[in-house]
């Protein structure tokens, strides 16, 4: 048996795939939804296996994505830290970037440092851009700021010292010394989080990591202690932002690389997904209870970027963390989102979400606000059956509570209001997907679009019509697809160092030493958690660029070896520049970072297949109502049962196909086909 678990900003979801001891073939699924429980993340996962009626000692496998990092930096619940430095540059953090995304504003305000002025301190040393010492570390004043640190009652201590990501050795030495004087303390150094340079982005990286290091480590040794206690025999992986799993011990060295666990899960179970029924171009939307996520997947690959920013607007310059993350669009659009009129009386949609408490209007728990998820209900589309997977009958008083003042202020009907509610989410939704495509040289009609998420298949069609995007695929369980995700996942770990260097015939050695170095120190790495070199995989890249720019393009250096011409890496270069900017230069190149990627395979299992039992499809309707389509009327609707429908069935909408975890919504111009894994693919029925 394997499972995995996903903690969403509204929900927990649980996958339980059943395995044949002796085929290693799936035979069956189960799945399980229930709140996210914020006070106590553990138990929200808890109550999802206990819901799933899954017994932990029959577990082999159990992986875990949550958002315990991401809700402790944006809701501030994380740990009084404290900063060191170089002498010199304490207000790196408040100097930050000129850059500002506002640039016209007169009334912008620099976003509040994490860590205070009065808890930033100073260390004389100093090591130039090379790595050489210039001046050896002094730790005169090293007492005075630990006890200052105890007075303020600091819970952690971040080390960020200028060049360390060159050479960490004085942050090394001050760690060491620092355990001498106050060994209780949570300490956490630049070089353990990341070796790339750009001294702001990596001092806010090293701090917010420091931030969560208590926090994080608490939940993790909790949910441990309790899976094991109540019969997990295996150890537990956690998901990470790069897409790979990894154990707790790793992760709790530098928590930060679970930012964005639950997003990249789904992303890359997409990625399986599209392998499996030979998809390799596809992009991929998650629409959860509170976000919306989407992320452009090209020849099966997803981009892995360091320059990600958490709280990052049109307004706000956001924190940089710079941690390998997968390159998605996030917004704050879901199914509880919430619809609200600014002064000048304009509608929004979100960011502010109800949550899963009190939820929407439709939960009738005491939630007052019109949102996504009751505008749907409104326009007939999800059936009441099917609402919150059966367990609640949509309370309709309380939304037409919730709508009395949208429909007052804006002078229309709650069917009016609805319809609006959805174009302006879906206009939201469009215009993300378009920053993953349209807006870096993507044409969408290229690609087949995956939704996953329990909105995803709400949303889809209007969305893949929006763009013209000729295919629309919503997996079996898309409503808990991100835990499914992990299922597909292997032990990854990501190694970036910075080492600028020209391209030219007598750098060729350093580049096999830097690589052989970041080798030897992934393979001791893996060797800490019982791997062995053998288990490992190497893939190497490298961010190269033309000399003067600032920026760099990642380019992968396939099958890497000391007898790869370097003019083969250079003109792989050209060509990746050229596909990105439209233009190549005659300059010489050099290569900034070296990215190596550590993966350790994990035997994962076959998609699931569906069992042809010669059905009609007639049989899989359980009711017809009147669907309201917007823009293309009300429509008489058929209602399916998601569970009875077949490989090889087809039907063309309007349908509305209902499953516990999600509803499927297809529009009067689309036609449904089933394939042999019981994936829904819906094409327009001119196309």
């Amino acid at each position: 048996m394997r499972v995995a678990t996903d903690i969403g900003g509204t929900f927990t979801d649980l996958v339980c795939l059943e395995v044949d001891e002796k085929t290693g073939k799936p035979t069956g699924v189960k799945v399980a939804k229930s709140d996210t429980t914020p006070s106590n993340f553990e138990q929200g996962i808890l109550d999802t296996i206990k819901k799933g009626n899954i017994q932990l000692n029959d577990i082999a496998f159990f992986a875990h994505g949550t958002t315990v990092v991401i809700n402790a930096l944006t809701e501030r619940k994380g740990a009084k830290t404290a900063l060191i430095t170089t002498k010199g540059f304490r207000d790196v953090l408040e100097i930050a970037r000129c850059n500002r995304p506002d640039l016209f504003n007169f009334n912008f305000v620099k976003q509040k440092p994490f860590v205070s002025r009065h808890l930033r301190f100073e260390v004389e040393e100093r090591l130039n851009y090379k790595g050489e010492v210039l001046k050896e570390l002094s730790i005169a004043n090293l007492k005075a700021i630990i006890e200052a640190c105890k007075e303020e009652k600091i819970e952690t201590i971040a080390i960020c010292l200028l060049h360390a990501y060159k050479n960490p050795t004085h942050e090394i030495e001050l760690i060491q010394e620092i355990k001498k004087i106050n060994p209780s303390i949570a300490l956490i150094a630049s070089h353990q989080v990341t070796r790339e340079w750009r001294e702001y982005e990596r001092t806010s990286s090293t701090v917010l990591s420091g931030y969560v290091l208590p926090i994080a480590k608490k939940y993790l040794n909790n949910l441990e202690d309790k899976l094991y206690k109540q019969g997990l025999k295996n150890k537990p992986y956690i998901m990470q932002s790069n897409g790979g799993i990894t154990t707790i011990n790793d992760v709790k060295e530098n928590p930060i690389t679970m930012v964005e666990s639950g997003p990249a899960s789904g992303v890359f179970g997409a990625i399986a997904l599209g392998k499996t029924i030979n998809k390799k171009d596809v992009i991929v939307l998650d629409i959860g209870g509170t976000t919306a996520k989407c992320a452009l997947v090209e020849n099966g690959q997803v981009k892995i970027t360091t320059n990600y920013k958490i709280e990052h607007s049109k307004t706000e310059a956001g924190y940089p963390i710079q941690t390998p993350v997968i390159d998605i669009v996030e917004i704050g659009n879901g199914g509880g989102s919430i619809a609200w009129i600014d002064k000048g009386g304009k509608m929004h949609v979100g960011p502010k979400s109800a949550g899963a408490m009190p939820g929407p209007a439709a939960y009738g728990r005491g939630g007052n606000n019109l949102t996504t998820t009751d505008a749907n209900i409104i326009l007939g589309r999800i059936h009441d059956d099917y609402f919150l997977g059966g367990e609640l009958k949509p309370d309709y008083y309380s939304i037409e509570e919730a709508a009395a003042s949208l429909c007052q202020q804006l002078k229309g009907t709650k069917e009016d209001i609805a319809k609006g509610i959805l174009r302006i989410a879906n206009a939201n939704m469009i215009n993300a997907l378009k920053l993953i495509s349209v807006n870096k040289g993507y044409d969408p009609r290229d690609f087949t679009m995956i939704v996953i998420g329990g909105g995803g298949a709400m949303h889809g069609a209007d969305l893949a019509r929006e763009l013209q995007i000729p295919e629309l695929i919503i997996p079996p369980h898309a409503g808990v697809f991100s835990a499914f995700g992990m299922l597909m996942s292997d032990i990854r770990r990501d190694y970036i160092r910075t080492n600028v260097i020209t391209l030219e015939d007598n750098t060729k050695q350093t580049i096999q030493s830097v690589f052989t170095e970041m080798v030897v120190e992934a393979t001791a790495n893996f060797k800490n958690d019982g791997y062995q070199k053998e288990e490992i995989k190497f893939t190497y890249y490298a961010d190269l660029r033309y000399t003067g720019q600032e920026h760099y393009v990642k380019v992968l250096l396939s099958n890497f070896s000391n007898e790869t011409p370097l003019e083969n890496i250079i003109n792989h270069f050209h060509e990746e520049h050229k596909k990105h900017y439209s233009f190549e230069l005659t300059v010489a190149v050099e290569l900034v970072n070296f990215h190596l990627v550590a993966e350790v395979e994990v035997d994962k299992p076959d998609f699931p297949q569906l069992i042809k039992e010669g059905k009609k499809v007639e049989a899989a309707i359980f009711d017809t109502k009147e669907v309201d389509f917007d823009d293309l009327g009300k429509h008489k609707t058929p209602f399916y049962h998601r569970s009875l429908l077949e490989p090889e069935m087809t039907f063309n909408g309007p349908a509305i196909i209902a499953e516990n975890a999600t509803t499927t919504v297809v529009s009067p111009l689309h036609t449904v086909t089933v394939d042999n894994y019981g994936n829904l693919i819906l094409t327009l029925q001119n196309g």
